[in-house]
């Protein structure tokens, strides 16, 4: 049996072996915690199961256009995309996002409506019928992007810096061909360099970050984090006809602080009991190297919030970016290179409808086999288990 790099490690500092070290007890899976897919933490003061409880009342909210939906937006509700399992999951819904070469430079074609198309708009106003985008024919580019669930995002938003980037550094000395790199991206607030840990590409580094982007990009609602409305097609003269012209629509960011408070205090999806055979298919997981980015542990940093303060968590994720071959969508976002993807967290699997970044995947074994670049050679270790292993690493995999 091939050992976890994470296991062999002893030089690692204390604060790095308990928020990284990923299999240290394989064949004693972390107990589920209490509740229900959507739920809260456990033991959140009464003011902050208010903050929960305004969030969530603004994440089922539907936008319209005297609040500044649009003009051109994808839904008009975070929940019409976040609704799998529970409140806050994932979803079938998929966005598209173009771009082309030019003399070799990635051009995300924004005088084009890029580099995300949204495809409804709100209708005729002021002589102007605003219709949703469509993919120009000068795009060669072009990928979908599937809904990601919400569940457990505070605690990686908790994570220091300095963990994911001890990630990376242990994973370049113990694992080189599966190494994983971090996304640095602007903090959203200061301009600083951050690490990026949300989305597809590790484009954003905080929960905040996230939400703002989304309330702007995919309902088309301006606050004072993302100030700019989208240009329908790219044409922003059209944008003289937009009846909600106040700019921004959401002008002292309180919708997206109290989505971003609903996300934050939103529990990490439940484990289900504990079998043999989800035993023994963790073992798998490790055998196979797919804990080498797959990392099942994390901890965090000191956080007022006492589910979030030096928190142990189990995403099975080392939220780096890795360069995945032919499974990358081609699009390049920050830093973030065609072929490069952030891994998958795994916790919450099974409520999930669909698999890997545009959904092409319909089940979990379908994922695996699409994996190419730095995960082929577990894939092709996949393909060589017997049919019992096989199960086995499914019945782990779906105890998520």
């Amino acid at each position: 049996m091939r050992r976890s790099w994470f296991r062999a490690s002893a030089g690692l500092s204390g604060a790095f072996l308990l928020g990284a070290m990923a299999l240290a007890q394989a064949q004693r899976p972390p107990m589920p915690p209490p509740g229900a897919p959507g739920d809260p933490f456990e033991h959140l003061s009464p003011m902050q199961r208010t903050r929960f409880q305004t969030g969530l009342d603004a994440f089922n909210s539907v936008e319209d256009v005297a609040g500044g939906l649009g003009p051109v937006f994808t839904e008009n509700s975070c929940v019409a995309c976040h609704s799998s399992g529970a409140t806050g999951g994932a979803g079938l819904r998929t966005v598209t996002r173009i771009g082309r070469l030019v003399l070799g430079q990635y051009d995300p074609m924004v005088e084009f409506g890029g580099p995300l198309i949204q495809n409804r708009g709100i209708g005729k106003f002021n002589g102007v019928n605003f219709i949703g985008e469509v993919v120009p024919k000068e795009a060669t580019i072009v990928a979908l992007r599937r809904t990601t669930p919400l569940f457990g995002l505070g605690l990686v938003d908790a994570v220091p810096d300095q963990v994911f980037q001890q990630i990376a550094m242990m994973e370049a000395m113990h694992s080189p061909a599966t190494a994983g790199r971090v996304s640095v991206v602007p903090d959203f607030l200061t301009g600083h360099d951050r690490v990026g840990r949300f989305g597809w590409k590790a484009q954003h580094e905080s929960v905040f970050a996230f939400v703002a982007d989304a309330y702007a990009n995919e309902l088309g609602v301006t606050t004072p984090a993302v100030p700019n409305e989208n240009c329908p097609q790219g044409n922003c003269s059209l944008l003289k006809a937009n009846p909600a012209d106040n700019s921004p629509n959401d002008p002292d960011n309180s919708t997206i602080q109290q989505l971003t408070d609903f996300i934050t205090f939103l529990a990490p999806p439940p484990r289900t009991p504990l079998s043999r055979d989800i035993q023994d298919g963790q073992i798998v997981f490790q055998t196979l190297g797919c804990d080498h980015c797959h990392l099942p542990q994390l901890q965090t940093g000191p956080s007022s919030t006492a589910a979030l303060n030096f928190a142990t968590f189990f995403p099975f994720s080392d939220f780096l970016l890795h360069d995945m071959g032919g499974l990358g969508d081609g699009i390049v976002q920050n830093h973030a290179g065609p072929r490069e993807i952030r891994t998958a967290p795994l916790w919450g699997l099974r409520f999930e409808p669909s698999f890997l970044h545009d959904g092409r995947a319909k089940s979990i074994g379908d994922a695996i086999l699409a994996h190419d670049g730095q995960g082929r050679q577990a894939r092709n270790a996949y393909q060589s288990l017997s049919r019992q292993q096989q199960s086995q690493l499914l019945a782990f995999l779906n105890s998520l």
